[in-house]
């Protein structure tokens, strides 16, 4: 009599759910039995096991496999679930998700919140990891770990998207207590912290661009280890190309799936490690479609903008918030603006406000904006060339183009009214061709006539003073021969002149008023409009 290929549920010595495999010897079923994740031989019983997930149950089935009356429950619920927020949505999220974000909040659940997004920048990987908890805001408190350039972007996304959302940000090396449901710190200050949080017993971890743990001697990557080693729910968001440097994304896969390969047989097997005589070398990459399939049959998830154009607009717009280094320098210099444009109420204030002195006053605001976040924003143009493409970043004064250019001289170029026509062609041409260069440093008033659809994402470190100018600046990259959807950042000082500046400008976009009334949005209208707003700021 033939014996059956039986799955049955089953707990391992952990008392973790899995699946049990049984079948008779065959040759043909152990290769596609070992082809599944964290798969494990148990000499003892002369049976396999397999962690539990959706993906490997419906491989099994294709294979011939039987599954239990538990097991089938297991995939009809996670079934029902997928399909509840697929189409159905989540209840109290303020906003509608892409259907490929809802897909990959259905992924994280499927996954019972361990898993790995790594969609291609753009994509909206935070506001999926945020959908995920919205959908469990019994699971508090929620850990986030990022780049410190992101904590303030992750504060204004989770309160966009969540109602009454708790948050803390953690800041400096003299730790508190924190008390909120959702605390937001960065990397370098983790292991500082690391037995308040503890204290806390997480339900949630969360680490963003989480390559920055890919190095097992330093302190965040053993702090970030021992945080999440009794947490239920861990999730890694990073775009980094898995093809070019596998070795990043190994810490955070072994620590969302244990059953992840062991150190030295993943480094050999996947990341071409070799001795070079001083050191052995983890930064190269080898049977790298075998590591795809690996990771997207277990833990990960990942689509480019080519796989859901059709789903994103032609452009899309964030503002990404950013900190002062010269927060006091700059209240003492807007208090003085302030005044300045009360001085100016009255019969004349229109006339006024459009003379030389109100435009220098206004501008001399902005550039302490400019200077106060410079630092920070350094850090996020750094971050995401690391793991993205090419990036244009939009400037309008000389020192901050050459404050840029001193930072990344050996990976950008930059064009503004000091080049020749001949270096501006030469700029373009390296930017479009050039692998190695992947920064552009543009300055706003001679942008028209350029082609750089080679990026799709455009960054304002500063913000032109009309929509029109905003629209010729990121049209260089939204052009005939775009393939994707152009991503328009705006990296903007908290609480100062440039989100009045951006949110007006916006606006004004909207309005399309030089075709629905005849006027035209020029820098004096702007201006004016800009005094206003500070008129009725009480001193």
């Amino acid at each position: 009599m033939k014996q059956s290929k039986l799955c049955k549920l089953a707990t391992d010595e952990k008392g973790i759910k899995v699946i049990r495999i049984e079948f008779p010897y065959d040759i043909n079923t152990i290769d596609k039995v070992r082809s599944i994740p964290g798969r494990r031989w148990h000499k003892e019983s002369l049976a396999w096991s397999a962690p539990l997930t959706p993906e490997s149950l419906r491989s099994l089935i294709e294979w011939g496999f039987e599954i239990d009356d538990r097991l089938v429950a297991y995939l009809e619920k996670d079934k029902k679930r997928v399909s509840e927020i697929t189409h159905v949505g989540i209840d109290g999220l303020k906003g509608t998700l892409y259907p490929f974000q809802a897909e990959g909040v259905a992924f994280i659940e499927s996954h019972n919140g361990r898993a790995l997004i790594a969609d291609e920048m753009g994509l909206g990987k935070t506001i999926q990891a945020i959908a995920w908890m919205q959908l469990h805001r019994d699971l508090v408190p929620a850990i986030i770990i990022v780049p410190a350039s992101l904590k303030l972007n992750w504060q204004k996304e989770i309160i966009t998207w969540m109602p009454d959302p708790s948050i803390e940000i953690l800041s400096g090396t003299k730790p508190w207590k924190p008390t909120s449901d959702i605390i937001i710190l960065n990397y370098d200050i983790l292991a500082k912290w690391l037995p308040e949080l503890l204290a806390l017993n997480a339900k949630i971890v969360i680490g963003d661009e989480c390559h920055n743990i890919k190095s097992n001697s330093a302190i965040r990557t053993k702090a970030f280890k021992q945080l999440t080693k009794s947490v239920p729910h861990v999730l890694g968001l990073s775009g980094t190309p898995i093809m070019n440097r596998p070795i990043e994304i190994y810490n955070i896969s072994r620590i969302i799936d244990k059953t992840f390969p062991e150190y030295w047989y993943y480094v050999k097997r996947y990341c071409n490690a070799h001795y070079t005589g001083f050191g052995w070398d983890f930064n190269g990459a080898s049977n790298t479609e075998e590591l795809h399939k690996q990771l997207t049959s277990s833990i990960m998830i990942r689509r480019l903008k080519k796989d859901v154009l059709p789903d994103l607009p032609d452009k899309q717009y964030s503002f990404v918030p950013m900190d002062l280094s010269n927060w006091k320098t700059y209240q003492e210099a807007e208090l003085d603006y302030i005044k300045f444009v009360k001085s100016q109420r009255g019969a004349e204030a229109a006339k006024k406000a459009s003379n030389a002195e109100s435009f220098t006053r206004t501008e001399g605001l902005k550039q302490l904006a400019v200077q106060g976040k410079l630092k920070f924003a350094i850090d996020w143009i750094k971050n995401f060339i690391e793991i993205d493409g090419k990036l244009v970043v939009i400037t309008t004064h000389h020192f901050t183009a050459d404050a840029l250019m001193n930072e990344f001289k050996d990976i950008a170029v930059t064009i503004d009214g000091r080049v020749t026509g001949k270096q501006k062609d030469e700029a373009e041409n390296k930017f479009k061709t050039h692998d190695k260069v992947r920064l552009m440093i543009l300055h706003a008033k001679v942008a028209e006539g350029l082609n750089l659809q080679v990026a799709s994402n455009v960054a304002f470190l500063e913000l032109p003073w009309t929509p029109g100018a905003i629209d010729q600046c990121t049209d260089r990259c939204h052009r005939i021969g775009q393939k994707d959807s152009v991503n328009v950042h705006y990296l903007l000082a908290k609480g100062t002149i440039e989100e009045k500046v951006a949110h007006l400008v916006d606006s004004k976009r909207s309005t399309i008023d030089a075709v629905m009334d005849g006027k035209k949005t020029d820098e004096q209208s702007l201006l004016r409009e800009i005094m206003m707003m500070y008129e009725e700021v009480p001193i």
